[in-house]
């Protein structure tokens, strides 16, 4: 039997999203008999009754990772969102990763740079610079780490539950279906070749793999620091610094409504191609309207609800809903915000290709304008343009 979505919950937030003008009437008119999905549209209540704003077509800049297909092993698991899944998304792509305990994501490398950010538990991390030198570090939640296209790295899960990460890449039309892994490359490279490039005997290279592994389960790793100390060998470590840890100092902006934590090339030396903000909105607060002049954006949310309605020319704007595990895209200089809808802390990650974060807010450019100009715009008095932040806030309310 079919049902009607029950909205009644999200009428004080559609209330506000069309100051109440016809509310009864638009529930009235957006009724559905059915048949219909029920849960499904109980995520997305700005779909079902977008606000009066809302206008035109916008493509869509939403995609869930409960809808990308999960790849499972004995060692953890992986899913992907690129522009395969979202097809809006072409500058960045996201891989979201769990490794048990001992679990192993290969040694490998990417044709594009790799940003990662620790969700939970902890990882062991390894690669070889561009001199050969070697990298060894132990990351945990908040961690950061960057690996420029071509560093072999590999990933491994720590005790006691292992660890969580979303990797982010700077090509929205990466997977990682298409890594260099060093098992699929001893797999298909003959036998005689590759005893020829050890110095060894082709029979004591019989039990090699012969497809590739990607993920699997091995022992725990034992001390850190004897692994660097083996890694090292005679070159000695790397003077690379490929991880950003949670407690080194980044630019952050503080309000009454939330953070803004802001990572970059400026304090993250080794992060050339991709820059981050890692934002907290407290319930009751926004990040403010505002735009990137120089990138496209790709979200990820992490916690809590919240909602983004993304301005486009010609008079176009779309609201989407968006909570845990969704994935977000805004076009470089489309104009948006991002509301706290939830009773509890909405915190995503905002991520660009490029080696500097930059936004530019409706508070900052009306307040830097003439304002006879902006008042003959907006028919705003001039008490009211006073009013105005004068600066970027990044959230809202001060």
């Amino acid at each position: 039997m079919a049902k009607d979505v029950d909205m009644s919950k999200d009428r004080g937030i559609l209330k506000e999203m069309d100051g109440g003008n016809g509310l009864a009437a638009r529930m009235k008119a957006g009724r559905d008999p059915g048949p219909n999905n029920v849960e499904l549209d109980g995520h997305n209540p700005s779909a079902m009754f977008p606000p009066i704003t809302d206008a035109g077509g916008v493509p869509t800049f939403k995609y869930p990772y409960s809808m990308a297909h999960k790849r499972l092993f004995n060692g953890g698991w992986s899913h992907e969102v690129t522009v395969r899944e979202l097809a809006i998304a072409k500058t960045l792509a996201g891989v979201l990763m769990r490794l048990t305990a001992g679990g192993i994501r290969e040694l490998h490398w990417h044709t594009a740079a790799e940003w990662a950010f620790m969700l939970s538990g902890g990882t062991r991390i390894t690669a070889i610079d561009s001199d050969g030198k070697s990298f060894v570090a132990d990351t945990y939640e908040g961690d950061l780490w960057y690996f420029p296209p071509g560093i072999p790295h590999s990933i491994q899960g720590l005790e006691p539950d292992g660890g969580k990460f979303l990797l982010v890449f700077d090509d929205g039309n990466f997977s990682e279906y298409e890594t260099v892994l060093l098992t699929d490359w001893v797999a298909h490279t003959p036998g005689d070749v590759l005893a020829k490039n050890f110095g060894l005997p082709q029979q004591a290279l019989e039990k090699l793999p012969k497809k590739e592994k990607f993920i699997f389960q091995a022992e725990v790793p034992g001390p850190l620091s004897e692994d660097q100390r083996l890694a090292a060998g005679s070159l000695g470590p790397s003077p690379h610094p490929f991880v950003f840890r949670a407690s080194q100092a980044a630019v952050t902006k503080h309000t009454k409504g939330g953070e803004a934590r802001i990572i970059d090339s400026s304090t993250f030396k080794e992060s050339t191609t991709v820059a981050a903000a890692i934002v907290t909105v407290h319930p009751g607060g926004m990040r403010e309207l505002h735009w990137h002049p120089n990138a496209d954006e790709w979200l990820y949310f992490m916690a809590g609800k919240g909602r983004m309605t993304v301005f486009a020319t010609g008079g176009r704007a779309r609201t989407a809903d968006f909570e845990v595990w969704d994935v977000g895209y805004v076009l470089k200089t489309l104009p948006h915000y991002i509301e706290n809808t939830g009773d509890t802390d909405l915190k995503f990650l905002e991520m660009f290709k490029s080696s500097y974060f930059q936004d530019l807010s409706l508070s900052e450019w009306l307040t830097h304008t003439p304002p006879d100009l902006v008042a003959a715009h907006l028919d705003l008095d001039k008490d009211t343009l006073k009013s105005i932040p004068k600066e970027t806030l990044a959230i809202v309310p001060r």
